[in-house]
């Protein structure tokens, strides 16, 4: 039995060595067949190769549409009848040459020649009386701007007619002792006492005088004092220079001190101009530097000045200030003006330039409707890109060339129109992918001291849109929007993007404007 136990023992520990030959045999088969098909020849890489070869589907986009977000818009074509031109009242014309490069613009705003200003104030405290200047009027030097009635006027007056009575007392005492030095009816000590006291009383005088100057009283009306004039306790406020009113704090009633400021004055035959110069600008523009100032207001005026200040500082806007000092002999230009500033700079290449008007805003993008005049009624879209604004006019930079003939009134309607035709979807516009973006309208509103720009734009009902507004410059009351029928308002922060997200209902206009309600626009829902 021993010897039967040790030959099955051997058969079942053959058997397993058999079952596991062929375990090996297989596993070998397998890692040589996977080896042969991956090239590389590496293990484990085949699921990494298999997600690799799959189009990434999160939020970033694949390199090639990174790269047609950057590349210019295709142009499209959008046809229009004649009776909806005609409707919609489009206006084509060339595009311009535009100002030399050299030339820079500058925005600024009228303000007092500082060192012209002043305010005035009285020289004796009291309550005034009378005022004889209004707000606005303009004063010569000299002239009486209000009467203040002032107890302390009448006291200094009073004390120097005391003292004056008391000196004229010691005259006549000075030349009785004399007369008695001469008899020896006085001693030299007399004589010496009584020219003592008559200086002393000379010195009394003396500062009782000082003291009714320095309280505006003249020369001659001091001397009348002596003479045995009234003591009054009325005095005047005159005009320390030619000029206008700007400020008026004085009126009958009134009780005030020598800080109170009753009038402020301003010489405005000539001003300061306040403009900002951008960082990149700063080797252009030199102290002594000739300028054109030119205004809104007086299309045809052209005033001519200098640069006579550049501040040291440069702010948030990463601008500074530049003063420009003008002559103002006719009084055109007004306090607190918008005005632009001309420096002429080395002459460069003419550049395209077109109206504002002409530019519509797509997204992101900023594009002009150029016309074929081989072709009416057929409108291309092309993406442009814009350089500095100057007034109603912006320089083009590439996309247009001067003498193509674009669209420079109607421009907007020719985009809602394409948009409804649905000739460039939504994503094609941004150049990005997925459905965050393909189904949301987008545009751009810049609040300039224009106002907002564009100052309409079309949507589709239906279609979730985002609205960025971005304000560029402080010289405006665009700091917030409000959207009275979305019962929406938001602050506008200096150069930050603020988004304004809704749906369009329905077709119609959605109003919107500043918080002063002075500058105004519109969402076209179509």
């Amino acid at each position: 039995m021993t010897g039967q136990s040790r030959v099955t023992m051997h058969k079942g520990a053959a058997a397993l060595i058999g079952v596991a030959l062929v375990l090996t045999g297989a596993g070998g088969s397998y890692l040589f067949m996977h080896r042969s098909a991956d090239p590389a020849g590496q293990m484990g890489a085949a699921p990494s190769g298999a997600t690799t070869a799959t189009p990434p589907s999160g939020p970033e986009p694949p390199p090639a549409t990174v790269a047609q977000s950057n590349a210019p818009l295709p142009d499209v074509v959008v046809p229009l009848s004649a009776e909806a031109v005609e409707r919609a009242g489009i206006i084509v014309g060339p595009v311009a040459g535009g100002r030399s490069a050299g030339e820079i613009r500058l925005p600024g705003i009228v303000e007092p020649n500082a060192y012209r200003q002043v305010a005035v104030t009285p020289l004796v405290a009291g309550r005034v009386t009378r005022v004889s200047a209004e707000l606005g009027a303009s004063v010569r030097r000299g002239q009486t701007l209000a009467r203040i009635y002032s107890p302390e006027l009448a006291e200094a007056q009073t004390k120097y007619v005391s003292a004056r009575a008391m000196l004229d007392a010691h005259d006549r005492e000075l030349q009785r002792t004399g007369k008695l030095v001469e008899i020896g009816a006085a001693s030299r000590q007399e004589m010496e006492r009584i020219h003592a006291e008559h200086a002393s009383q000379t010195a009394a005088v003396e500062s009782a005088r000082t003291r009714l100057e320095l309280l505006g009283v003249s020369a001659s009306a001091v001397d009348a004092l002596g003479s045995g004039s009234k003591v009054t306790a009325t005095t005047s406020v005159p005009a320390p220079i030619d000029g206008v009113v700007t400020a008026r704090e004085a009126n009958v009633g009134l009780n005030v001190d020598r800080a109170t400021a009753l009038f402020t004055i301003v010489d405005l035959s000539t001003v300061w101009i306040i403009a900002d110069v951008y960082e990149k600008d700063f080797s252009r523009v030199r102290v002594g530097h000739e300028a054109t100032v030119v205004t809104a207001a007086y299309p045809g005026l052209s005033l001519r000045g200098h640069i006579s200040y550049i501040d040291p500082q440069v702010d948030e806007t990463r601008t500074a200030k530049v003063r420009v000092v003008v002559p103002n002999p006719r009084g055109e230009l007004r306090l607190a003006m918008y005005a632009e500033v001309v420096v002429a700079g080395a002459p460069g290449a003419p550049v395209p330039v077109i109206p504002r008007s002409a530019v519509q805003n797509v997204g992101d993008r900023t594009v002009v409707y150029l016309a074929n005049p081989g072709q009416p009624g057929q409108f291309t879209e092309r993406e442009v890109r814009l350089g500095e604004a100057s007034g109603a006019q912006v320089e083009v930079t590439s996309g247009v060339q001067t003498g193509d003939v674009v669209v420079t009134e109607g421009s907007f309607f020719v985009r809602a129109e394409r948009e409804r035709l649905g000739l460039r979807p939504t994503a094609g516009v941004s150049g990005r992918s997925g459905s965050d973006t393909a189904h949301i309208q987008t545009a751009k509103i810049i609040v300039n001291e224009q106002g907002f720009e564009p100052a309409k734009v079309a949507l589709r009902a239906g279609t979730p849109a985002r609205l960025t507004f971005v304000r560029t410059t402080d010289k405006t009351c665009g700091t917030e929007v409000v959207f009275p029928s979305l019962d929406i308002t938001r602050a506008l922060p200096l150069n930050e993007a603020v988004r304004i997200e809704f749906t369009p209902a329905k077709a119609g206009e959605i109003a919107f404007a500043c918080g002063m309600n002075m500058l105004r626009g519109a969402v076209v829902v179509q």
